[in-house]
């Protein structure tokens, strides 16, 4: 049965999912959807498969409303406007770190293997912004491993809803397919979106019972890399140095602005949870 309260709440999942370091996992959470959420993921294997199905359904048509509607402004922005909009992301990324900090109490769970974790996780992540895609760029030549690019980044990405505080959207920056989904979005690119979906499909049903294990029974290691990723992903979110004097102020300005909005929504995320 259709629901509209549920649409309403997959549409604000979806508005998140497509800008990256904004967790649709820690808006799940802040409006009361998460844990019947991940019970709903797990839930489609056994015999309430249709009850939980219908609810996905209705989260999902939410999502994917918002979705499209989200990644034509995206995608214009970052043809258009492109260092404001990677600086506006950047101030988002560097907000979550202390707030995922925070929310596993690192002064208390964290030892050496947590650090070195922390370490490998930021090292491997900053090293993807070598060897990866142009984050602005659209990839235009398709390939068999372009598509197994593109499923894998689906399966990595269906994460986010499973881990509060990780992004689906910060997930493509890093593997550098971003632009080229933003734009298959908005141009209902079916090849590239059908890839992408049995990507994130086959991540939700396999995945996340994997990630579900180790943020239930190994949180405080599952927060130190998840804390190393965010924060390598910087490297990979940084578009360069903007040419003139007044594009770098502009860009100083949506670096703060991304920030602030980042930094409160972890202060309703603290108010919701405590």
């Amino acid at each position: 049965m259709f629901k509209l309260d549920r649409f309403f709440k997959g549409m604000l999942i979806g508005l998140t999912e497509v800008i990256p370091g904004v967790s649709g996992g820690t808006v799940a959470l802040l409006i009361g959807l998460y844990e019947r959420l991940i019970e709903a993921i797990n839930g489609i294997t056994t015999r309430e498969w249709k009850r939980h199905c219908m609810f996905l359904i209705n989260i999902g048509l939410g999502m994917g409303a918002a979705i499209l509607i989200a990644a034509r402004a995206i995608g214009w922005l970052i043809e258009h406007q492109p260092h404001p909009t990677f600086f506006f992301i950047m101030g988002l990324v560097l907000a979550i770190v202390p707030t995922l900090l925070r929310d596993v109490d690192y002064k208390k769970e964290f030892g050496a293997k947590h650090y070195i974790l922390l370490l490998i996780a930021l090292t491997l992540v900053g090293l993807t912004a070598l060897a990866g895609e142009d984050k602005g760029n659209i990839i235009e030549i398709f390939t068999w491993q372009t598509y197994v690019l593109l499923f894998l980044s689906g399966w990595l990405a269906s994460t986010a809803l499973i881990l509060p505080g990780i992004s689906g959207s910060l997930v493509f920056l890093i593997l550098g397919v971003y632009a080229t989904i933003i734009e298959a979005v908005s141009t209902f690119n079916m090849p590239i979106l059908i890839t992408v979906g049995c990507g994130v499909l086959l991540g939700l049903l396999i995945t996340s019972k994997i990630v579900r294990y180790f943020f239930y029974y190994h949180k405080s290691l599952t927060y130190a890399v998840m804390i190393g990723a965010v924060a390598g992903s910087l490297f990979v979110v940084y578009p360069g140095i903007p040419a003139t004097l007044v594009e770098i102020s502009i860009c100083i300005v949506t670096f703060i602005f991304g920030f602030l909005v980042a930094y409160l929504l972890g202060k309703v995320n603290k108010k919701a949870t405590a």
